[in-house]
């Protein structure tokens, strides 16, 4: 086996989302290994707060971009930035979502049962999850196109393949409002793979792998008994730490997938294997 396989040296690296909690892990893992990485979030301040943080530590030169991913404009000039920049763009990683969280800092949130879901946070996902991932791979498949040569990871999640459990959001306390996993992440999640697949097979011959990466819940001060009900669900027992999706990220953005496109990996800790 090749030593570099997993290395990115010279190549450019796209991260939507890349501010957030795992988007940060995976903005830091490619520049670790070896790529100028470009963190596109919708919070200017904190995509380029983090790129000036990579260029610290004097891994290869990142950049960070305010990008609305809803907005056609604003992505091209995420895309034209990154171009004038580099001069090339070789992996995107779609990663900027609306996943509702159940953590503390969320309390409260996400009471609304499918009977009552409004449609303008229904419309707000479809935009943000499927419609801002859509935009960006159109985008970006433009410029690997041309260069006939590039890697697209769509991020994914386990409730893209098996519906939410919603027995791990109850709230044990009688008079606490019932939470649920909202009904647009499922829907847009599962979008996700069909467009991995469509992308895949339409730029089929033109040198440009379309994968999926489809992660499990993430430890990120979660209260004690949401943690204990996810975990029993979960055949390794434990939620994953924020750090344990980069090994899949450098796997799929890498040579060491250079045979895979199409496909889904999934890393749930054992979650869909029920």
């Amino acid at each position: 086996m090749k030593p570099d396989l997993f290395r990115l040296d010279h190549r450019v690296a796209v991260v939507t989302g890349g501010a957030g909690m795992l988007g940060t892990e995976y903005c830091h893992a490619l520049a670790e290994s070896g790529a100028h990485v470009v963190v596109s979030d919708l919070r200017g301040g904190a995509a380029k707060g983090l790129a000036d943080k990579i260029n610290d530590v004097r891994l290869p030169k990142s950049i960070g971009v305010e990008t609305d991913v809803t907005d056609k404009t604003s992505v091209e000039w995420l895309v034209e930035r990154t171009l004038r920049e580099f001069g090339r763009l070789d992996i995107l990683i779609n990663n900027a979502a609306l996943d509702p969280k159940f953590d503390k800092a969320h309390a409260g949130e996400h009471v609304n049962a499918f009977e009552d879901y409004p449609l303008s946070l229904w419309q707000q996902g479809i935009d943000v999850d499927l419609t801002g991932m859509f935009l960006c791979a159109q985008t970006a498949g433009r410029v690997m196109r041309d260069q006939q040569r590039g890697t697209v990871v769509n991020i994914c999640s386990t409730y893209g393949l098996v519906g939410p459990d919603q027995r791990i959001y109850e709230k044990g306390e009688p008079d606490a409002l019932q939470t649920y996993k909202p009904v647009v992440y499922s829907v847009t999640k599962s979008a996700v793979l069909g467009l991995t697949r469509y992308l895949a097979t339409y730029w089929a011959g033109r040198n440009i792998r379309v994968n999926a990466l489809t992660p499990g819940g993430v430890f990120n001060d979660h209260d004690l008994e949401f943690v204990e009900r996810y975990s029993y669900r979960t055949p390794l027992g434990r939620m994953a730490e924020k750090s344990e999706y980069c090994g899949a990220v450098l796997f799929l953005a890498s040579d060491a997938s250079s045979y895979m496109t199409g496909a889904n990996l999934v890393v749930d800790g054992g979650w869909t294997a029920w």
